[in-house]
């Protein structure tokens, strides 16, 4: 039996930072990874014609380029093969009607959009901000650390109470606001439907109670990261960071399917796949999946709090995403010009109907009339498809799992599986919006292919039914409640193993946050610690 000091179950990029960590500080660590190649959902295949290189599951990486993780090995993963190509406007928005705006980087030219749009907003987007400086440090810091650690908790102390006032701070409050209501003083509609479906992304939505404080984190996000795409693709992050684990000793293996851990003595011993291979893990096993998948499955032979056992089995998935990639003969027409140098606009009808599409997706029903980002890499990145052609990503959010229904009434959903039928109707609504803001679509495509819930939900069950962030996001299943309210942070109940992925802080997207947190745990911790 192959012995190491870390066995690390899964690859995605998470896993892969903590391995590079590890790795680095000479610890023996083995990654398995139970499809064909390592990243998770960082992917990029040639998914509609030769050449035309898409970005299977996740695209920009903002997140990453501004947290710890790439500080740190950002220029060994550069002599890798990973080179970011940014944007001075990260995203806009379009407007059935022709109304447009761009979100540039730049606080003076943030301001001057926004007063163009409506004469006043400059300043209400400076009170907005405004707000959050008082806190905006220690907020930061809490996405680089476990939750429930001493440091943390002495964060949260400060942010969530006042010294010089009895009760809760203003912080505290924003926590329960909602994106609406947090956008309400602008008088520009259209200023509105730029910033509030970016909560979507999140894993919220602008109603829902908590979505207001991602509106001010995204605004500052947005600013300080751009929206940054790797030079070749998104999966060139997972392929720097495998060379990198690689070339510092680390071992990866693919198409192992861990489907058991094993604990003895109370402590997580080794692993064990579905070909009947045993690895030995000396100091700690982390594993890259949700809850369920922990407790139900890979510790399905363990004794554990049955309470426990009883919260995983509660752990709830969120609604889908629809990704249709699009090879175009040429690039996209945007009536307004400045739209070619833009990272990710949303296409809408205005937050109203965004919030209306969501409520009928709530509801199992396909919208009439989703809000979605596009995406076209090749505006940066030519060598992304042929030279003169294009390719461009609708990412359609909030979309039912398994739909019930379709609320025009126009599309026979069957059983809700996303059958090609299914699909390809759906898929035909969303580019016919598309049209709508791009005067050369549908006319420009000379190949697509959709990924669908289903999709998703075949690729890594940590998705679960579709759900591309990995758990519902809502404010009974985050925070200190994530990835369980009874087991919060990056620990499990056996000492030596350990979480990391979107079920845990900080969540979904390109980050690097728990693969950091994680990585410093256990080069920061005692043997008798981790024991």
């Amino acid at each position: 039996m192959e012995t190491y000091d870390i066995v690390i179950i899964g690859s995605g990029h998470n896993a892969l930072v903590t391995a590079a960590y590890l790795t680095r500080a000479g610890r023996s660590v083995l990654v398995l990874e139970k499809n064909d190649r390592p990243g998770g959902l960082v992917r990029t295949d040639e998914l509609t014609l030769p050449g035309f290189k898409h970005d299977v599951y996740s695209a920009a990486h903002p997140l990453f380029l501004t947290g710890p993780a790439y500080a740190d090995l950002g220029d060994a993963l550069t002599k890798r093969g990973l080179h970011y190509l940014n944007t001075d406007l990260p995203t806009g928005v379009s407007l059935e009607d022709g109304q447009t705006a761009v979100f540039p980087r730049s606080i003076e030219a943030l301001i001057t959009e926004a007063e163009r749009l409506a004469p006043g907003d400059g300043a209400t987007l400076i009170r907005l901000l405004e707000s959050l400086n008082p806190y905006v440090n220690d907020v930061f810091s809490l996405f680089n650390l476990d939750l429930t650690s001493p440091s943390a908790q002495e964060i949260l102390t400060r942010l969530l109470h006042d010294e010089k006032h009895p009760g809760y701070s203003s912080f505290a409050a924003s926590l329960f606001d909602t994106a609406r209501t947090v956008l309400s003083p602008f008088q520009s509609s259209v200023l509105r439907a730029m910033l509030a479906p970016w909560t979507m992304h999140m894993g919220r939505t602008p109603d829902e109670a908590g979505s207001g404080i991602w509106v001010k984190l995204i605004v500052l996000a947005l600013m300080g990261g751009g929206m940054p795409i790797p030079e070749g693709g998104s999966e060139m992050l997972a392929r720097a960071l495998t060379q990198l684990v690689i070339d510092q000793g680390g071992v990866i293996r693919t198409q192992a399917h861990v489907n058991r851990i094993l604990v003895e003595h109370g402590q997580a011993s080794c692993v064990r796949t579905t070909s009947g291979e045993e690895f030995r893990a000396r100091q700690a096993v982390v594993a890259s999946m949700n809850p369920d998948q922990l407790y139900l499955s890979l510790l399905a032979d363990t004794d554990v709090d049955e309470s426990l056992r009883t919260q995983a089995k509660q752990f709830r998935y969120g609604r889908g995403c629809v990704q249709i990639h699009l090879a175009l003969s040429e690039p996209p027409r945007w009536p307004d010009e400045r739209f070619s140098s833009v990272g990710q606009p949303h296409l809408t009808d205005g937050l109203d109907g965004c919030t209306l599409a969501i409520a009928q997706g709530m509801a199992g029903l396909l919208p009439v009339k989703p809000t979605f980002t596009v995406d076209c890499p090749t505006n940066l990145d030519p060598s992304r498809a042929p030279e003169g052609k294009s390719i461009m990503r609708v990412q359609v959010l909030e979309v039912p799992t398994h739909p019930r229904g379709d609320a025009a009434d126009l599309i026979d959903v069957g059983d809700g599986t996303w059958t090609h039928d299914l699909t390809e109707r759906f898929a035909e609504r969303v580019i016919d919006i598309v049209g709508r803001h791009i005067p050369n679509i549908p006319g420009a495509i000379i190949g697509h292919a959709v990924i669908t819930p289903d999709t998703l939900a075949q690729f890594s069950p940590n998705q679960g039914p579709g759900d591309p962030y990995g758990g519902a996001h809502d404010l009974a299943q985050s925070y200190l409640f994530r990835p369980l309210p009874s087991q919060p942070g990056h620990n499990s109940p056996i000492p030596n193993l350990f979480l990391l992925g979107a079920a845990t802080w900080p969540g979904h997207g390109i980050n690097g946050g728990s693969g950091y947190i994680v990585a410093q745990q256990l080069l920061n911790a005692s043997p008798e610690e981790i024991r």
